[in-house]
């Protein structure tokens, strides 16, 4: 494979990001934009497009990740990691499904109307958790480990499929550790 080389280092960011989102470390954002930065390339190269388009999401998003934890910790103590960790309250329950189904057909549309995905359907369910997983990061709900864990167990086995081996590793990988970032976020709201 050519591309061998952006699997691994890809990696190697992913597993420095969960590490530091398992710290609840404001430097997540800052891999977190030059990872999926890269990954853009990566996914489009293997046809998943869905992902691709997901990673230029991501990128994004960490940009506002970043603003909105330095923004939102300033009134913390100062090396006070974690702070701020809450639950998501019950009234965005609701609205947060209604987007993500809204998010998963949009994007399969797109994916069976304009691209030649091979797994629309999968690749578009984990795109539309994912949008409402890093908005519930950002936001610093500890729900957001439920639906990374969800995501992180489908794209395993997508990318098993798809021929990214090092990228499937992580992502298993990222199953046991969101499960483990759960508790450690719990503890740390109880502080």
């Amino acid at each position: 494979m050519t591309l061998d080389w952006l699997d691994i280092i890809t990696t190697v960011l992913g597993l420095l990001y969960i590490w530091l989102e398992y710290r609840a470390h404001i430097a997540l954002w800052v891999v977190g934009i030059i990872m999926p930065a890269l990954d853009i390339y990566l996914y489009y190269s293997h046809g998943l497009y869905g992902d691709a388009g997901m990673a230029v999401y991501y990128t994004l998003a960490a940009v506002y990740g970043l603003v909105a934890w330095r923004w939102k910790t300033k009134e913390a103590p100062s090396g006070a990691v974690g702070a701020n960790v809450t639950s998501m309250p019950d009234r965005l329950y609701l609205p947060v499904a209604a987007f993500f189904f809204a998010a998963w057909g949009i994007t399969y549309y797109i994916l069976v109307t304009w691209t030649n995905s091979t797994v629309p359907v999968l690749d578009s369910f984990t795109n539309a958790l994912s949008f409402v997983g890093l908005w519930a990061l950002a936001r610093k709900y500890i729900e957001q480990w439920f639906f990374w864990i969800v995501v992180d167990a489908v794209c395993c086995l997508l990318y098993v499929q798809k021929g990214i081996p090092f990228k499937a590793g992580l992502y298993g990988l990222y199953v046991v550790i969101a499960v483990m970032g759960y508790f450690k976020w719990k503890k740390m709201m109880k502080k």
